[in-house]
């Protein structure tokens, strides 16, 4: 029986106050990060999570391999139609 990879959820929101990219949840301990783009947050994440894995492993002890584990980036983003013309 082939043993289930564990992995990880990480949910961002745009945030319009400080015009970034928002880290707002994640099951990866310690993980708090924001970038001006969603690209850019998805590249820093790539950094800075196989890092956090390692530093915190011994709260992950199912986790074999920090540099292949599966990541889930949820990004929300809400915007209105005020003002906008429609067809």
């Amino acid at each position: 029986m082939l043993a289930r990879m564990k992995k990880f959820t990480v949910t961002a929101i745009w945030d319009e106050d400080a015009d970034v990219w928002t880290v707002i949840k994640s099951d990866i301990p310690g993980l708090c990060a924001e970038a001006d783009t969603l690209p850019e947050l998805e590249a820093y994440l790539l950094e800075l999570i196989p890092e956090l894995l390692q530093l915190n492993s011994h709260l992950l002890p199912d986790v074999e391999d920090y540099k292949t584990v599966p990541i889930d980036l949820i990004a929300n983003y809400r915007n209105r139609l005020e003002g906008m013309k429609v067809a």
